[in-house]
């Protein structure tokens, strides 16, 4: 009995170390630094075994060029070391973005670029294979970043996956926009610097789902009205590459959907509903014109109050009768339970982002929405 008790407690601290472990953050370094293309052990960005996620202008391939949050990059590698090489736009010459660093199963390291040349160096790890993952946070009005590259020992194939893909498309929630206030809190610093997009509702429901994700969202935006003065619409900017400036043609081809869930209506408010409807049909043909048989969610706005949110479930009901009377079948709709506002802004925080992608999930688990 004491054997088998020894053995239990060892068995539990053995889980609680690996644990412990796999949950240790990353030790880093970033200097302004360009890439030593002359070096061995350096993997150039069109290395076939890098894969890439999300709308990206490949006009270079030497470095993919990218604006949306969420867009994201993965690769394996073998060693104890590795560093990446990220350019980044440095928009009116003083706005750095913000990227999430996720190798294995350490925590997810969030860091701000400090220049236009960024050489982040990873070290500490085990001296074996580990995947490694880079993701936007901040989003189109941040400027682009591009990857230059990979510096490690030797890069290895990742495993040969066919994934469902998920499309979110959205305003400032969408993009994680006032979530995450782990370094800088609400009202200090500057508009961006509590984005996190890698945490936000939408990936976070792909990887629950077991699925790729892509953010096709801009902060402010609407379906027929689009805060602050912005002068666009998601329907005018829908098929761009850099969403807030309306501009590079996006391929359609490059990413087919299985399932798109869209999240418009908070800043468009409380409208005149045949002009509102009707634009919101227009758009979902827009997308039926792109993907024939993606299923497609119609979400209320997680951060609507009692009033836009009765609004806005009546306008979303109405839209989808409409198209199912008139042959779209493959269409549904989701009323958010709660009004999620703890974050900067009255947007959702990242413990309310956890909650939206869980009933988000929830949801399309299910109605048997995604293929596995």
């Amino acid at each position: 009995m004491r054997f088998i008790q020894s053995t239990s407690l060892l068995l539990f601290l053995l889980f609680f170390v690996m644990k412990s472990d796999a949950q240790k953050a990353l030790s880093y370094s970033i200097e302004e630094a360009k890439p030593p293309v002359s070096d061995a052990l350096f993997h150039s960005a069109d290395n076939s075994l890098i894969q890439y996620h999300g709308r990206i202008q490949q006009t270079n391939k030497m470095l993919p060029r990218f604006w949306s949050p969420g867009v994201y990059i993965e690769s394996k590698f073998k060693g104890n070391t590795c560093t990446v090489f990220l350019n980044d736009e440095v928009l009116y010459g003083n706005v750095h973005n913000y990227i999430e660093i996720i190798i294995d199963n350490y925590l997810p390291l969030r860091l701000q670029t400090i220049g236009m040349s960024n050489a982040i160096s990873i070290k500490g790890l085990s001296n074996g294979t580990h995947n490694i993952l880079i993701c936007k946070d901040t989003e189109s009005g941040n400027g682009f970043l591009e990857f230059a590259g990979i510096l490690c020992k030797k890069l290895l194939p990742l495993p040969p996956k066919s994934l469902p893909k998920i499309e979110f498309i959205g305003n400032s929630i969408t993009c994680g926009f006032g979530a995450d206030e782990s370094k800088i809190p609400c009202g200090k610093g500057q508009w961006y610097d509590e984005h996190n997009a890698y945490m936000s509702y939408g990936p976070l429901t792909a990887r629950a789902l077991n699925a790729d994700w892509q953010i096709t969202a801009v902060s402010g935006i609407g379906m027929i009205h689009s805060c602050c003065g912005m002068k666009i619409l998601m329907p005018q900017v829908y098929d761009k590459i850099d969403l807030r400036d309306d501009s590079i043609s996006y391929d359609f081809n490059q990413y087919i959907p299985d399932l798109i869930t869209i999240c418009l209506g908070q800043n468009d408010g409380i409208q005149d509903s045949a002009t509102f409807c009707g634009a919101y049909v227009n758009f979902i043909k827009t997308i039926r014109s792109k993907y024939e048989n993606a299923k497609i969610i119609l979400l209320t706005s997680p951060m609507a109050d009692a009033k836009l949110r009765a609004v806005l479930q009546n306008y979303l009901v109405s839209i989808e009768n409409y198209l199912k009377t008139n042959g779209d079948e493959n269409i549904c709709h989701y009323f958010f339970k709660n009004q999620s506002n703890h974050g900067c802004g009255g947007h959702p925080d990242l413990k309310e982002h956890q909650q939206i992608s869980s009933e988000l999930t929830h949801f399309i688990k299910e109605n048997h929405l995604l293929r596995s």
